[in-house]
């Protein structure tokens, strides 16, 4: 995900703000240890979380809270006509554990 220059401080806020309804939707929806990472340089984005075995995230952009978080973070961040966020899946090209 893409942040729009100048506004590393108003996300930051937004997500320490969450709203107890969008972290309730993630949490039944087996989203966990959920941290979202940012590269200062580049404004670029990065997010982790952890599913449980019978997660239904793939359900979430479906879900009028989320929708409604998307357009509340519009403003700053990169989005797609849906106000959902630009999203580039990334290559997996070494894990250890």
């Amino acid at each position: 995900m893409k942040l729009k220059p100048g506004f590393e401080k108003e996300y930051k806020k937004r997500h320490d703000e969450i709203w107890p309804e969008l972290a309730r939707e993630l949490s039944e929806a087996g989203v966990s240890d959920y941290s979202i990472y940012l590269d200062g340089g580049t404004n670029t984005l990065f997010a982790t979380q952890k599913l449980s075995e019978h997660n239904t995230a793939d359900r979430l952009p479906q879900a009028p809270i989320v929708r409604k978080w998307w357009t509340f973070m519009s403003d700053i961040m990169e989005v797609n006509p849906d106000d959902s966020p630009v999203v580039v899946e990334l290559v997996e090209v070494f894990h250890q554990d």
